[in-house]
């Protein structure tokens, strides 16, 4: 397979990946419920009001704890070390089809070049 081919492969299986190790988690737990209204676009004019009466800008609060992120992130570990696992199994195999015809109308992934080690 050539360098395109392996793209494109490593395009689905990241989509894959990220619908079912980590949009399907608690983060949707995290993410429900309302969001704030915006006149400014940017949530400068958003502000929260904690227990001890302090003013928080919104883009200046923590949206979970750390708890929260705790879970959150041992949930995806497992995740994504079950999609591993069990990746060639047929009915895995299914549910990730299934997956894919929903993630597949998202952008397309690019290289985090970070990451990757490359400098940018």
């Amino acid at each position: 397979m050539g360098r395109k081919g392996e793209e494109q492969v490593a395009a689905k299986l990241a989509k894959a990946m990220a619908m079912i190790c980590v949009r399907n988690s608690m983060l949707e737990d995290l993410h429900a419920g309302p969001a704030p209204v915006t006149k400014t676009g940017d949530y400068s004019d958003v502000f929260v009001v904690d227990a001890n009466g302090n003013r928080i800008p919104w883009r200046d609060v923590s949206r979970f704890d750390d708890d929260e992120m705790r879970d959150l992130m041992r949930q995806v570990v497992n995740r994504l070390y079950t999609f591993q696992i069990c990746f060639a199994e047929p009915q895995f195999q299914a549910l990730i089809n299934k997956w894919l015809g929903v993630a597949s109308r998202w952008d397309e992934p690019m290289l985090d070049e970070r990451i990757a080690g490359r400098p940018s």
